[in-house]
């Protein structure tokens, strides 16, 4: 009580007043917690009429029913849009409060289907610390992309740690038994899990955000640290609005900027470069210079 009096500015009696009108008048379902000293909804659903909800409460939750639409191909979809729709059910009134619907657009992304036993199997892995098996197909690319890709799948038995949610797709960071090392999975390439009897302990540093080095660009951390230096030409306003990494230095040049960063995320930092081209050209280091200019050569040989 004296807690609630000193968030809201007020007297412990008008705390008091406001408590026993919610319950007498309201017929709110509050009751007393000798224990914890202090009221609680005795049912967990209830929430107070329209009235009682700023017309910010009611976009903030529009606008969360809208962001769902992100995540519309994963099983968490239906629970999450269900636990809204309960939650705003009893906040609407005669206004106009889904005027936000037409007027404030969550734009759709490309993602990928998740099977609902993959994601279900996963959190119920993770939930209890066990052990897993699944079937994984991914893209290898032999001898360092000197090779044409193949399709490769093959069983896995991990240890899973987290879920990374990644713009439009989840993947699971989990710590590999067979290569007694750390991986990323995507989850759209598992199928067949299965849980084990095996339970594990978590280790004291498990967490992938203490993996992911200073920069900003998607689920990827590889072993080493590079000092990436890119000169980027034209228009480079949306590039400077932007915090790619957490060192990240911008240098005005004559045609544009060059834009120098440390990070351990050299796959996608080369993908963020090929998009960029033709405008974009890296300076160093020396691997992602050579390997731009063999993605750069082989595009030209192809668009002849």
């Amino acid at each position: 009580m004296p807690d609630l009096a000193k968030e809201y500015e007020t007297s412990l009696s008008t705390i008091n007043r406001d408590i026993a009108y919610m319950r007498d008048m309201l017929e709110a379902p509050i009751a007393y917690d000798f224990f914890k000293k202090g009221f609680y909804y005795t049912e967990k659903t209830f929430r107070l009429t329209a009235v009682y909800a700023t017309a910010d409460d009611l976009l903030a939750l529009g606008m969360a029913k809208n962001l769902m639409e992100l995540y519309k191909d994963t099983p968490v979809y239906d629970a999450a849009l269900n636990l809204l729709e309960n939650i705003t059910a009893p906040l609407q009134d005669d206004e106009n409060t889904k005027w936000y619907q037409d007027r404030i657009v969550i734009t759709k992304i490309a993602s990928a289907s998740i099977d609902e036993e993959t994601w279900k199997g996963i959190v119920e892995a993770l939930r209890k610390n066990r052990v897993i098996t699944f079937q994984y197909g991914s893209s290898e690319y032999p001898d360092e992309y000197k090779k044409a890709s193949y399709k490769k799948i093959n069983t896995r038995r991990v240890r899973p740690y987290q879920l990374l949610f990644d713009r439009s797709d989840w993947y699971l960071f989990a710590h590999d038994e067979d290569r007694n090392d750390t991986r990323i999975f995507a989850l759209s390439r598992i199928s067949g899990i299965a849980l084990t009897n095996t339970k594990f302990n978590i280790p004291a540093k498990f967490d992938y955000r203490s993996l992911e080095g200073l920069s900003y660009f998607a689920v990827f951390s590889g072993a080493k640290v590079y000092r990436f230096s890119i000169a980027i030409s034209g228009d480079t306003r949306w590039i400077k609005e932007r915090l790619w990494a957490d060192d990240q230095k911008i240098k005005e040049t004559k045609n544009g900027i060059e834009i120098s960063f440390t990070s351990n995320q050299f796959d996608r930092v080369l993908d963020w470069v090929l998009s960029l081209t033709p405008r974009a050209r890296p300076i160093a280091p020396k691997a992602l210079v050579d390997r731009w200019t063999k993605a750069i050569r082989e595009a030209a040989k192809i668009a002849k």
